[in-house]
């Protein structure tokens, strides 16, 4: 998963600061304290799509680091462009599954809040197996949390949503602490496309127990 250098996506007036997360080292845990300098909490997104939530979430919370996780070349391309031009020193763009990244590469108890916005809710039945919420997930997402972390779950598909409730009520070592309160939160591009459609959003949060 080779990546582009800065100076490819940036003007030569950019500030000289690198977004990218490389991913060449699929066998690294990640140091967060070496990466961002400093031991400020730790917040992923996963699936973040073209950053419309991470970038704006980011420049409101300085004194929190953010991980923007998307599997897509060109999606992660912009976060890191965006994120270089606006100084987000706390944000930084990695170009992997979220599966991989959560279970493999995340240090134990070391991530405050983990963002799962808008995951595709694989429809069909047949195709359940490729949803991204399974008991297996939750154990790894469950470890890279800090104690008393918590998981923001949202999607646009009602029925999704309720399998999710179940998966996640049946997995050891969660507390459902219901919807919070996203009036003003950033809103993703998925999230202003699905409103725009008439869409609602239905949303969760799990902590860590």
């Amino acid at each position: 998963m080779d990546e582009l250098p800065l100076s490819a996506i940036l003007p030569p007036s950019a500030p000289a600061f690198d977004p990218w997360l490389p991913n060449d080292d699929l066998l690294r845990v990640f140091d967060w304290r070496a990466i961002f300098g400093n031991a400020n909490p730790v917040e992923i997104e996963l699936g973040a799509g073209d950053g419309g939530f991470i970038l704006e979430y980011a420049a409101r919370h300085r004194q929190r680091n953010f991980v923007a996780v998307e599997r897509l070349k060109g999606r992660v391309g912009k976060i890191a462009k965006r994120a270089a031009q606006r100084g987000l020193a706390n944000l930084r763009a990695l170009r992997l599954q979220a599966e991989y990244v959560i279970g493999r590469m995340c240090p134990p108890a070391s991530v405050s809040v983990i963002h799962i916005m808008f995951p595709d809710p694989w429809p069909k039945r047949r195709h359940f197996k490729h949803r991204l919420i399974q008991p297996e997930f939750l154990a790894a997402l469950r470890r890279a949390l800090a104690d008393g972390g918590t998981a923001r779950f949202t999607t646009d598909h009602a029925e999704y949503f309720q399998w999710t409730q179940k998966i996640w009520s049946a997995a050891a070592g969660w507390k459902n602490l219901g919807a919070w309160d996203a009036a003003a939160d950033p809103k993703s591009d998925f999230q202003r496309q699905f409103e725009s459609e008439g869409k609602p959003s239905y949303r969760c949060q799990w902590q860590k127990i």
